[in-house]
């Protein structure tokens, strides 16, 4: 077995310390603690960019007067025509 067939675990060469691989799904039930701070960021990035969606769609609903459907609608209907 040549060193580029290598799972990416298995390399100790190159100083960088991998998790151990676990099995497929595992990570989901996993006893470790999550990172609640790396979730908290990115769930309030979350929640950010969907309020920001929620607003444009209510602009384009009040400068076009179509709902969000409507609206793919008519966007489906210049692009492909």
């Amino acid at each position: 077995m040549d060193r580029d067939t290598l799972n990416v675990s298995q390399r100790k060469d190159d100083g960088f310390a991998y998790e151990p691989v676990e099995r497929f799904g595992a990570s989901m039930t996993s006893p470790r603690p999550w990172n609640t701070q790396a979730l908290a960021g990115v769930e309030r990035l979350n929640g950010r960019v969907a309020m920001l969606g929620f607003t444009a769609a209510i602009a384009g609903e009040l400068l076009t007067g179509k709902g969000m459907v409507g609206q793919l609608g008519a966007l489906l209907q210049w692009y492909l025509g």
